[in-house]
């Protein structure tokens, strides 16, 4: 049955929102009623694609955490051995959202119409991607889904946590820049002009610095509002050319060759790869589909064409481990590991081995990064302080010992 979403007032006259299933919008006013509930709107739920829609999905998504709490409710109702239909319906009215209710719905809709989970699930793109969705397929044809999605949580998890690391990685240098730029800027502007009235009538030469101080100030005076929109305009057009595929590949390959910087990036996409195949090998995805998904889940595109690459080599009869090192993209540590994975027919195990110590060598990186950038942005932003400071008192002390 399709999902209604609905608005209706309570006993004591309170808006109550939320989805259930019906036949029609009558057949959910009637259920309203039911539940001594007053009937304001009802209408099909857009939580998903929509209407069947044949899979256009839609632009609206639910986070990490979302995905997280209901791919585990999944997993404990049906490992419970529950039937997926009403697996799907539990976990809708479990969820606390709204939005969230309507898509398990909409999925199960889906289901109760003969359609496999997978297939379900894939109406709605923008929300399971299509490593959640091969997972899902596996699983159901091996006859484990309760074990797949367990496993796709602690991966959903994991991946969200190692996301928030590396924002956290970056959130604070920039803060810091921002924080300085203002302190300098408010300084320029509001404080120097007052100051500078203090030499206007002293016939003597002024230094070099208090010179340049004084035309920074009178640039921002005068065209620092400008100056700021130029920076946003220039932030939003290079956001613009990054959906352009050779601009972004250039601006990838930069990206990897930067000290540090690179290397950050390098680690967190061997990561994402390794611990993105290891999960599919183990819900039983074929090695050559497993790449191919991998592949899509990596942001880098130098990295993805490699691991693109590699799945070619492996087509035609090459090992993982060997066309990996070909490509000559990939951490040593990792190439060795997985080599060691497929002569002693672990290579699963290994695959998750060697995503962990990516992911330590990650955090490692990240930490260094931290460790040199605050010290370092402390150290500019006391210097240009300094400099202002010193551009301020250089005129006084010549105008001390003019008078004496």
């Amino acid at each position: 049955m399709p999902a209604f979403s609905y608005q209706a007032l309570d006993s004591s006259g309170k808006t109550v929102k939320g989805v259930l299933e019906g036949d029609s919008e009558r057949h959910i006013r009637n259920q309203l009623r039911d539940k001594k509930l007053k009937p304001i709107a009802v209408q099909t739920s857009k939580s998903g694609s929509g209407v069947r829609s044949g899979g256009s999905g839609s632009g609206r998504k639910i986070r990490f955490a979302e995905l997280v709490l209901l791919t585990r409710h999944l997993a404990t109702l049906i490992q419970s051995n529950l039937p997926i239909d009403e697996s799907l319906q539990a976990a809708a009215r479990q969820s606390r959202r709204s939005k969230v209710e309507g898509l398990l719905l909409d999925v199960r809709s889906r289901v109760t119409e003969g359609h496999s989970m997978a297939y379900a699930l894939g109406e709605f793109p923008q929300v399971f991607n299509e490593m959640y969705r091969a997972m899902v397929k596996a699983g159901e044809h091996s006859g484990f889904l309760g074990l797949v999605l367990e496993r796709l949580a602690d991966y959903t998890e994991a991946r969200q946590y190692t996301q928030q690391k590396l924002k956290m990685a970056m959130i604070y240098p920039l803060i810091i820049v921002l924080v300085a730029c203002a302190v300098v800027g408010g300084l320029l502007v509001y404080v120097v002009p007052d100051l500078v009235r203090i030499f206007q009538n002293s016939q003597a030469e002024l230094p070099t610095l208090t010179k340049v101080m004084i035309a920074c100030s009178d640039y921002l005076s005068q065209w620092g509002g400008l100056t700021v929109l130029a920076i946003v305009l220039l932030v939003f057009g290079f956001r613009m050319a990054m959906r352009n595929a050779d601009f972004r590949r250039r601006i990838h390959v930069l990206q990897l060759r930067l000290p540090l910087m690179g290397e950050l990036i390098r680690n967190s996409e061997s990561a994402r790869f390794a611990s993105t195949l290891n999960i599919l090998i183990a819900s039983s995805v074929p090695l050559l589909e497993a790449m191919r998904i991998a592949a899509e889940v990596m942001h880098n595109i130098l990295l993805r064409e490699a691991v693109e690459q590699a799945a070619l080599q492996v087509q035609e009869g090459a090992s993982l481990h060997k066309a990996l090192e070909k490509s000559e993209q990939f951490p040593p540590m990792m190439v060795h590991m997985i080599a060691s994975g497929e002569i002693s027919g672990e290579l699963e195990a290994m695959l998750g081995r060697a995503a962990q110590n990516q992911e330590r060598e990650l955090e490692m990186t990240a930490n260094a990064l931290m460790s040199v950038l605050e010290p370092v942005m402390i150290v500019v932003m006391g210097g240009i302080v300094l400099l202002i400071v010193l551009a301020i008192l250089m005129p006084i002390f010549q105008l001390n010992n003019l008078v004496g």
